[in-house]
C-alpha cells in the first residue's frame, strides 16, 4: 500500500514492516517495535518520494510527546481495514490500542494492549506480524507522529534486528502509564485547590467561577468606589490615596506608641486623684463631725454625696453652722442622757440642722 499524502511537508506512511508480534505477554500487553532507528525503507519495491524514511533519539522524543498529548489512544486493527473501510465497507474492530512509546538504540517501541480475540489469532499463528501506520516529512522523510498500527501477514522488511529479542521477551517487570489519567484534568483541580477526587464537571465550575470572577471587586470596596467603576477610575482613587499619604503633614499625627503612654498616664493620674480625693472627702466628713458641722448619724448621707457631688456636699458644710451640743456628744462617741424629749444626742443635733420638734421626729421614726 503506498503512502497518502496529506500536505506537501507532510506524508502518512502506511508501513507494513512487519516486525514478529512477541510470544509472550503479561496479560494481554505486548511490547512491539514500531521504526528500527536510523534510515529504513520497505521490501517491497514500492516507490517513495523520499530517500527513505528517519528516526533517530531527537526526532523521536518529538513523536513521544505528540503522542503523551492526545487525549485518545491510537488504535491497532487488522490489516489496516481502518483506512480501507472506506473503499470496502467492511467493518474495521480494534486489535488492541497503544498504551505508550519509548526509545532505544534499536528504535521506537510501543506498548500495547491487544483484545482477547487479537491474543486468540497470534497464539493460533493467525496474524504473526505488526505494521505501523507514521506520518513523515514530504522532505527528509523523517517520521513526526504515529497515527495506528496493524497486525498483518504481509512482511515488506525481514530480517530486523531485534525480532528474535522482541518475541522472547518478558514483560512482567514493565509497568505501562496509566493513560486513562487526564493530566491536565489532575493539574487542573490541584491549582484551583480542589479535593482529588473532584469531578470534571465540578473543575470545570470552579474555573467558570474562578474565570467570571471580578478580580478588582475588593479593591473597590476598599477605595468605596462604585461597583461599576472602570479601571481608569481605580486608578486616579489609587494615586490620590498614595498622593495624600505623601503630603501628609508629621505635625498633624502623633505616633500610636505615644498615644498608648500618654493614655497610660492619665490613667494612672485619675487613679491618684481619685484616691487624692477620697483621702480630702474622708478629712472634710470627719473634721465636720468633730467640729459640730454635721451630726454622726448624716455621715452616711454625706459620704453618698461625696461619691457623686463634693462640691454640693462642701456647699453644704460650708453653710451648716457648729452645734455645741454636737461637740458634746461625739466626742468620743459618748452619748450624753436624755434631757427629757426621749431622743439621743444625736437625734436632738438632726432635730435641729432640719428644723424639727422632738415630736415630729419621733413621729417620722415611728412612721
Amino acid at each position: 500500500m503506498g503512502p497518502m499524502k496529506t500536505k506537501p511537508a507532510h506524508l502518512i506512511a502506511v508501513a507494513p514492516c512487519s516486525f514478529q508480534m512477541p510470544s509472550q505477554a503479561d496479560g494481554n500487553l505486548v511490547r512491539i517495535q514500531v521504526t528500527p532507528a536510523g534510515l529504513f525503507q520497505p521490501a517491497d519495491g514500492r516507490p517513495l518520494d523520499v530517500p527513505g524514511w528517519y528516526i533517530d533519539a531527537a526526532t523521536a522524543q518529538v513523536v513521544i510527546e505528540r503522542f503523551n498529548a492526545r487525549r485518545q489512544p491510537l488504535v491497532i486493527d487488522y490489516d489496516h481495514q481502518t483506512l480501507n473501510k472506506e473503499k470496502n465497507g467492511q467493518p474495521a474492530p480494534a486489535a488492541g490500542w497503544f498504551k505508550g512509546l519509548e526509545w532505544d538504540d534499536q528504535g521506537l517501541w510501543a506498548v500495547a494492549e491487544l483484545t482477547d480475540r487479537a491474543m486468540e489469532s497470534r497464539a493460533k499463528r493467525e496474524y504473526m506480524y505488526f505494521s505501523p501506520v507514521f506520518g513523515y516529512d514530504g522532505t527528509t522523510g523523517v517520521v513526526q507522529e504515529l497515527h495506528m498500527g496493524a497486525l498483518t501477514n504481509t512482511p515488506a522488511v525481514h530480517g530486523m534486528e531485534g525480532i528474535a529479542l522482541i518475541a522472547a521477551a518478558t514483560f512482567g517487570h514493565y509497568q505501562p502509564e496509566d493513560v486513562s489519567v487526564d493530566k491536565l484534568l489532575v493539574a487542573l483541580i490541584a491549582a484551583l485547590g480542589l479535593a482529588e477526587n473532584a469531578t470534571p464537571d465540578q473543575a470545570v465550575a470552579a474555573l467558570n467561577a474562578r474565570l467570571t470572577a471580578d478580580p478588582l471587586s475588593d479593591l473597590r470596596k476598599a477605595l468605596k468606589l462604585d461597583d461599576k467603576a472602570d479601571q481608569a477610575t481605580i486608578v486616579t482613587a489609587c494615586s490620590a490615596l498614595m498622593q495624600k499619604a505623601a503630603t501628609a503633614d508629621p505635625a498633624q499625627f502623633v505616633p500610636v506608641a505615644a498615644v498608648q503612654q500618654l493614655q497610660g498616664e492619665v490613667a494612672a493620674l485619675s487613679a491618684r486623684l481619685q484616691a487624692r480625693d477620697e483621702v480630702d472627702t474622708n478629712t472634710l466628713i470627719n473634721a465636720a463631725i468633730e467640729d459640730g458641722r454635721l451630726a454622726k448619724a448624716l455621715e452616711p448621707w454625706a459620704r453618698d454625696l461625696a461619691k457623686t457631688n463634693v462640691a454640693a456636699l462642701n456647699s453644704y458644710l460650708d453653710a451648716a453652722t457648729p452645734l455645741s451640743v454636737l461637740l458634746s456628744s461625739q466626742t468620743k462617741g459618748q452619748h450624753i442622757a436624755d434631757d427629757g424629749t426621749g431622743l439621743t444626742q444625736d437625734e436632738l443635733a438632726v432635730c435641729s440642722q432640719l428644723n424639727l420638734t422632738a415630736e415630729q421626729f419621733k413621729a417620722a421614726k415611728g412612721a
